[in-house]
């Protein structure tokens, strides 16, 4: 629980100095006990992230003490995806025509990078004209590496339970940046494509000036699907470590921006197919 809250408040979907959801609503989203919260709601304030926890009034999102910053470039750190994506993405769409390439094995991590860039746009201090987005997908009728059941006999229950999150997260971007065509007259294109493999890496192309590269790290984690706790095999692709490459910081850099665009380029015009984000 408290790795999720952390994710929120570091991508932006819980902004400084918000109120956040009262003990009760976060117990009976999360299926846990009051002390459950309570805990999880202190070690977030042991990190500075909370202020005002209690048994009575809600939390609040801690201010930012300074900018956040991601350096791109040969002595780049690598740094976990939704520490190092959404200040990316918000400088992607400083530019008037946006273009966001991405493969993943949901869009779950780049949803959440677009929430400041979003709300940004809506106080009017990003102004694109243009967006185009690019998402490649696992096909919904391939056996996926991971997610998998380590219980061969849950197998369908997992898949099914990806493919639920897959939609929903591709839905929710597609309707986020359709919006901003009629709120704010933004010229937007977002298309997804499935391809007939799991992808084993996560890569998203920025402007045509950036990549950003991580690897899908397996682990077997307990997950609760229909009100029963199975073992799978997965990946935490919200926490995987994301390496920053940009075009001119040196020849490393400029070659890996420009394969990766071949690559992804290669992917979307041959082997790759039609998606429907339905069930």
């Amino acid at each position: 629980m408290a790795d999720e809250l952390r994710i929120r408040i570091r991508s932006g979907v819980l902004r400084p100095g918000q109120r956040m959801p009262t003990q009760a609503k976060l117990a009976d989203e999360f299926g846990v006990e009051r002390g459950a919260v309570r805990q999880a709601l202190r070690i977030l304030q042991s990190e500075h992230l909370l202020t005002n926890v209690s048994k009575g009034s809600p939390a609040t999102v801690a201010p930012v003490t300074g900018p956040v910053r991601f350096a791109v470039g040969p002595e780049a750190p690598p740094q976990p995806t939704m520490v190092a994506l959404t200040p990316r993405i918000e400088a992607a769409f400083a530019a008037p025509h946006v273009e966001i390439d991405a493969l993943c094995l949901t869009s779950v991590s780049l949803n959440l990078a677009l929430g400041e860039p979003l709300r940004l746009i809506h106080a009017g201090r990003l102004e694109p004209a243009k967006i185009d987005v690019r998402v490649l997908l696992p096909s919904r009728n391939i056996d996926l590496a991971f997610p998998t059941a380590v219980d061969a006999s849950a197998e369908d229950a997992v898949h099914d339970r990806w493919l639920a999150q897959r939609n929903a997260q591709g839905q929710v971007l597609q309707h986020n940046l359709q919006a901003l065509r009629a709120t704010h007259g933004v010229d937007v294109q977002v298309t997804f494509r499935a391809l007939p493999f799991t992808p084993p890496v996560k890569l998203y192309l920025l402007n045509g000036a950036e990549a950003l590269f991580a690897y899908y790290t397996l682990g077997r984690h307990e997950r609760e699907i229909d009100h029963e706790h199975l073992q799978t095999y997965d990946a935490e692709g919200t926490r995987s470590m994301l390496f920053a490459f940009e075009r001119g910081a040196g020849l490393r850099d400029t070659t890996f921006v420009t394969q990766s665009r071949l690559w992804f380029n290669a992917l979307w015009e041959t082997i790759s197919s039609e998606l429907k984000l339905t069930s």
